[in-house]
C-alpha cells in the first residue's frame, strides 16, 4: 500500500513539474555526454599507446661516408662490417635485458625498401640520390619502449654511431595534444556535473515546495521522512536516467557515424574505440547519474525538511 502511495506521488510530481524534469535530463545528457567522450578519448589514447608502442623501434644510424658533425663520426669513414659486428655485440652484452632484436639495415637496402617508396624518383629536397647518400643502420626492438634513454645513454657516445632516433618521440607530441583534448572534456564535464547537481537539487525542492500542504498533511498523519523523500527522489531518478540513456545513445551514434563508418575505414593503421567500448562505459555513466540525483536529492530534501 506504501509503495502505490509513494509511486502514485512521483507520478503526480512527474506530471507537474515537466518542464522542471526536461532540464534535470538535456543538463544530464549534455554533462555526461561529456563524461563518456573523455572517457572515450583516454581508452583511444591508451589503445592507440599501447599498439603503436608495440611496433616502434630505436633506430642506430651508423656514420656515414664523409663529413658529419656527430663527433663518433670524425674519422670520416662508415663502420666496417666487423665494427658492425662488434657493435651488435656490445648491445646484445651491455642492453640484453632492454633489447630484444636487432635488425641490420644496409644503405642499398634502406634506398631501396624505404627511401624510393617514399620518393619514387629519388629526388629530396631538390637533389637526386643514389644509395651512395644513405647511411647503414641498427633497428633495435625494445623490449619496454619507455626504456629508451637507456638505450640512447649507452649508444650515443658509441664510435661508428652517428645518432639514436627513437621513433617513440613521433608519437609522443599527437598523445600530448590527445592527452590535452581529455583535460579539457574532463574540465568541461566536471562543470556540467556541478551544473547537474545543483539543478537537480533546486528542481527537487522547488517541487517539494509546490505540494508544500501535502507534505504537512503527512508528517501530521505520522509519516518517516523517508516516506516523504522518497517520491521527490524517484522524479530526479527517472529525469537522471533518462538523461543518462540518451548520452549512452548519442556516443554510441557518435561512435559509429564518426569512427566506425568514418576515419576508421580509411585509417586502418589505428585501432580505434568500438561499439563495444561504448558498451563498457555506459553502465558507468548510468550509474553514476543515478548516484550524483540520489545525492543531489538528498542533499536538497533534508535542507527542506529540516527547514
Amino acid at each position: 500500500m506504501r509503495m502505490r502511495f509513494i509511486l502514485s506521488e512521483t507520478w503526480t510530481s512527474l506530471k507537474r513539474n515537466v518542464p522542471m524534469i526536461i532540464s534535470v535530463m538535456l543538463v544530464t545528457f549534455i554533462s555526461f555526454v561529456f563524461i563518456g567522450a573523455s572517457a572515450l578519448l583516454q581508452v583511444q589514447v591508451n589503445k592507440a599507446k599501447g599498439d603503436w608502442y608495440s611496433k616502434v623501434e630505436v633506430v642506430v644510424y651508423l656514420c656515414p661516408d664523409g663529413s658529419s658533425q656527430a663527433a663518433t663520426c670524425a674519422a670520416g669513414k662508415a663502420p666496417t662490417q666487423q665494427e658492425i659486428v662488434e657493435l651488435e655485440d656490445f648491445i646484445h652484452q651491455e642492453l640484453r635485458d632492454n633489447v630484444s632484436k636487432i635488425t641490420y639495415v644496409s644503405r642499398d637496402d634502406f634506398y631501396k625498401d624505404t627511401f624510393l617508396k617514399k620518393y619514387p624518383d629519388g629526388k629530396y629536397q631538390g637533389r637526386t640520390l643514389t644509395a651512395a647518400d644513405m647511411q647503414d643502420s641498427l633497428q633495435l626492438k625494445l623490449k619496454d619502449p619507455t626504456k629508451y634513454k637507456m638505450v640512447s645513454e649507452v649508444l650515443s657516445g658509441k664510435a661508428g654511431v652517428e645518432s639514436v632516433v627513437d621513433q617513440k618521440q613521433i608519437f609522443d607530441p599527437v598523445f600530448a595534444v590527445l592527452n590535452r583534448a581529455t583535460v579539457v572534456t574532463v574540465t568541461l564535464a566536471a562543470v556540467m556535473v556541478v551544473v547537474a547537481i545543483l539543478l537537480t537539487g533546486t528542481t527537487i525542492r522547488m517541487s517539494a515546495a509546490s505540494r508544500k500542504n501535502e507534505t504537512e498533511i503527512m508528517r501530521l498523519v505520522g509519516a518517516s521522512n523517508w516516506t516523504i523523500q522518497l517520491p521527490f527522489i524517484l522524479e530526479g531518478l527517472f529525469a537522471s536516467l533518462i538523461g543518462s540513456l540518451l548520452a549512452c545513445g548519442t556516443l554510441a551514434a557518435i561512435v559509429q557515424v564518426f569512427i566506425t563508418d568514418g576515419i576508421a575505414q580509411s585509417v586502418s593503421w589505428i585501432p580505434f574505440v568500438t561499439q563495444a567500448t561504448v558498451w563498457i562505459v555506459s553502465p558507468a555513466l548510468v550509474a553514476g547519474a543515478l548516484l550524483l540525483s540520489i545525492i543531489a536529492s538528498v542533499i536538497s530534501l533534508h535542507r527542506y525538511l529540516k527547514a
